[in-house]
């Protein structure tokens, strides 16, 4: 029953920052201008993503955990997550700027919202000319600083902005301020966590003339006020070979740029496995059976998986694991 390319139905999410990419660039069926993120494989409670094709189509996420168990996940991540899908997998548009924001580590989290924490990072995708991202503080600060500031309106004076374009990557941090810019197309790998504190939100009203929550005080104790050069990722870009992007803990993410004919050997891995395409289209096959995948599709492996065949005229992918 996991022996092929399983494939989720987006959950797509309505922001007051969201744009009509997602629809126009990576063909998601939304009806609104202003979808923000499409969330491609969640265990998040009240957000569970269900399978769209296959054997197993109509199934739930938990209940494929619930049956499968280390046959899905990897022994290791089963013993560590149990029946908890550890990562979250997103695609989001940004037509105007997020919040400037932060995630709680583990500790935190798991005290204050019994979750876990929120390590994640950025694969641009599309970026329009100019567009910018914040990650972090343009030199460390003391917290009287930030609250300085904070309280003056002026925090946006401390913030480090980045230019980006596409094939850029970033990682963020727990505890480091951050904020997606306006004409930013990417894609996001993160923690299975739904946790943030937003701590400045360009004095924007919604419709309804009402600002957002902000979270001040949660968010004091978890800010990281010294500036880090730790979040800009170097990679290779060699073609039919798997790339690290970033590895920690929590996630692994290599690059995976093919043309013609490979194979991939997962048979050493103990861990599921997802591509998402963010360029070209390539078809996918396991065990006989296949899946084609265009930029903005997202496919799960189970662990039990030994060998995955790609087939491309020319494709873009993200490889992430647990390992």
């Amino acid at each position: 029953m996991l022996n092929y390319p399983i494939r989720f139905e987006p959950i797509l999410k309505e922001k007051i920052w969201g744009g009509n990419k997602l629809k126009q660039i990576l063909n998601k069926a939304s009806t609104s201008e202003n979808t923000g993120e499409s969330w491609e494989i969640s265990g998040v409670k009240g957000d569970i993503s269900v399978v769209g094709n296959g054997s197993l189509k109509g199934q739930t996420l938990n209940a494929l955990l619930e049956e499968y168990k280390e046959r899905l996940l990897g022994e290791k991540n089963y013993k560590k997550f149990g029946a908890e899908f550890p990562l979250l997998i997103k695609f989001i548009d940004a037509k105007t700027e997020l919040s400037v924001q932060l995630h709680p580590h583990d500790n935190i989290a798991k005290k204050r919202h019994n979750s876990f924490g929120k390590t994640e990072m950025w694969y641009i995708m599309q970026a329009d000319e100019g567009a910018e991202i914040n990650v972090g503080f343009k030199k460390s600060i003391s917290k009287e600083d930030y609250l300085e500031h904070l309280n003056c309106g002026k925090i946006t004076d401390l913030l480090n902005f980045e230019k980006v374009e596409k094939g850029d990557s970033f990682f963020i941090n727990t505890g480091k301020v951050h904020a997606i810019g306006a004409g930013v197309l990417l894609a996001e790998i993160q923690q299975t966590s739904d946790i943030t504190y937003r701590i400045y939100d360009w004095d924007r009203v919604d419709d309804q003339g009402k600002s957002r929550e902000l979270h001040t005080d949660l968010a004091l104790d978890a800010i990281d006020f010294e500036k880090k050069e730790d979040f800009k990722l170097k990679y290779s870009r060699v073609e039919n070979k798997s790339s690290s992007i970033a590895a920690c803990e929590y996630f692994t993410t290599n690059f995976l740029p093919v043309k013609g004919n490979i194979i991939q050997d997962y048979s050493g891995l103990d861990s599921f496995v997802i591509y998402m395409c963010v360029s070209g289209e390539a078809e996918i096959c396991v065990d006989g059976n296949s899946e084609r995948i265009v930029q903005g599709e997202t496919l799960l492996f189970a662990a039990e998986i030994t060998e995955v065949k790609i087939a491309s005229k020319g494709a873009e992918l993200l490889e992430v694991y647990v390992a």
